[in-house]
């Protein structure tokens, strides 16, 4: 199963990026702990380890590939990935996150991107605007 969900942030695509892949960005930004890395190759976690993964692609200020799975995955089933584009407009960022290789029990996540990305993100920056 694969879905594809957009937001938009009022944020640049710099900062946006540059949050995601940082451990203090990414655990403000959320409000989840995370321990992040810009670097390919790097692994990653998120939410206090329920979410665990692989920087894959990093293009900067514009795409985020990177391997990822929750601790609901069963060990039979692959890592899922994520592909996040940041696309800047005049006063804010258009995200678009591209989620393949979901378990067929995954439907959830959609709702978990929305509630546990997109919503605490868009408050965070708009306290620093």
């Amino acid at each position: 199963m694969e879905f594809t969900l957009t937001t938009t942030i009022k944020a640049t695509a710099k900062q946006i990026y540059k949050s995601w892949l940082s451990t203090q960005g990414h655990t403000k930004m959320t409000g989840g702990v995370a321990f992040v890395s810009d670097k390919v190759g790097d692994k990653f976690t998120a939410w206090e380890d329920y979410i665990t993964g692989e920087n894959l692609v990093l293009e900067p200020y514009y795409r985020i590939v990177q391997s990822w799975r929750s601790k609901n995955f069963e060990d039979h089933e692959p890592d899922s990935q994520i592909e996040i584009t940041l696309s800047e407009n005049e006063d804010d960022t258009t995200l678009t996150l591209k989620h393949s290789t979901v378990p067929e029990s995954g439907e959830h996540y959609k709702k978990g991107w929305e509630e546990h990305y997109f919503m605490p993100m868009k408050r965070y920056f708009e306290v620093l605007k």
